[in-house]
């Protein structure tokens, strides 16, 4: 069976018995052609289904009215939350969303940016991948005069505009809280610290600790991949070496779950014994026994900000010359798994 061909404004023309040009204009709304017409031509593009080539759109008028966004993955409630703050953000400007995944892959992610760039994407929006170093992609889109901007996971290096929370605040907040509670020996669960949000967190956890005369004991922060089984084996690897400690902060819910998990085989008590905190405010972590305490990224109003930064950066300064930052106050979320008091 032949498949029926793609329906085009010749389509049109034939139907309507006018120029092919005459229905381009009237569906780009061109002051030439009379109103009688355009409906005409609107009202039969509808009845037979004519969907105009984006690609084809873009060439001509400069604009796809897409925007790619490129993530670490989606399956995190913090990711698919900031998209979804772009996604209605952009929508109301008559704008689309290509959503993409690194998987923390510089390959992947190099790929996925030049496949956007392909696509003729207006903008593009990133979180930068763990195993990302050269930045030539980056430096690529700036280059050619689109839109770029950073969110959470950021590069100084690269002039572009960037959309985070203050993470050394909430570390900050998140460690002292523990201090308050009574802990002492609080360990310190981190990622590859070259990564802008575990360099920040890591320090916020070091200036609590000096602030409150509590010497710091490198042997008690640990780096992983901050995934569940990084956390298991981030607690027993303490366990198996004797260390002392009585709380853990860790830098993504992922890991304190993992902590849990591996405490609770050892009958250890939370928050009696050992008190935990995460970051990140994923749904499970209140539905846990004990429920956990956790930072709150404001992933909604990153997203927003990270849209009206595109917007921004489209209209005045599409190549970069005046990068900005906005920086979002985050959300310590206390609950009983460090609450000694």
């Amino acid at each position: 069976m032949k498949k029926k061909s793609k329906t085009t404004i010749h389509d049109i023309a034939n139907k309507l018995g006018i120029t092919a040009s005459t229905v381009s204009r009237a569906l780009n709304n061109h002051p030439r052609i009379s109103e009688n017409t355009k409906k005409l031509v609107m009202e039969t593009a509808k009845e037979i289904n004519y969907k105009p080539n984006q690609i084809a759109v873009a060439l001509r008028n400069g604009r796809s009215k897409l925007i790619g966004i490129t993530v670490p993955t989606v399956n995190r409630n913090f990711f698919s939350s900031v998209v979804r703050g772009i996604e209605a953000f952009v929508n109301k400007r008559g704008y689309k969303v290509i959503i993409s995944q690194s998987y923390d892959d510089y390959e992947k992610e190099k790929e996925t940016i030049n496949a956007l760039l392909d696509a003729r994407v207006d903008g593009i929006m990133v979180s930068i991948g763990k195993q990302t170093k050269d930045l030539s992609h980056f430096q690529s889109v700036i280059n050619k005069g689109i839109p770029l901007v950073f969110f959470d996971r950021v590069n100084h290096e690269l002039p572009v505009s960037q959309v985070v929370i203050n993470d050394r605040k909430a570390a900050y907040q998140l460690t002292k809280h523990l201090i308050q509670q009574g802990y002492r020996k609080i360990a310190h669960f981190t990622s590859a610290t070259k990564i802008n949000i575990y360099a920040e967190r890591l320090q916020g956890y070091l200036d609590a600790l000096t602030e409150h005369g509590i010497a710091i004991n490198p042997d008690l922060i640990m780096e992983s991949n901050m995934q569940l089984e990084d956390g298991k084996e981030c607690v027993q690897r303490l366990l198996d070496k004797g260390m002392g400690f009585d709380a853990i902060f860790s830098s993504s819910d992922y890991g304190i779950v993992g902590a849990m998990q591996t405490l609770r085989k050892y009958n250890v008590r939370i928050p009696q014994e050992v008190g935990l905190a995460g970051f990140g405010n994923e749904p499970f972590t209140e539905f846990t026994s004990p429920a956990l305490t956790t930072v709150d990224q404001v992933s909604i109003p990153m997203g927003e900000e990270t849209a009206k930064m595109f917007f921004d950066l489209m209209e005045n300064d599409p190549y970069q010359k005046y990068p900005k930052k906005i920086v979002l106050e985050p959300r310590i979320i206390i609950r009983e798994s460090s609450l000694r008091q």
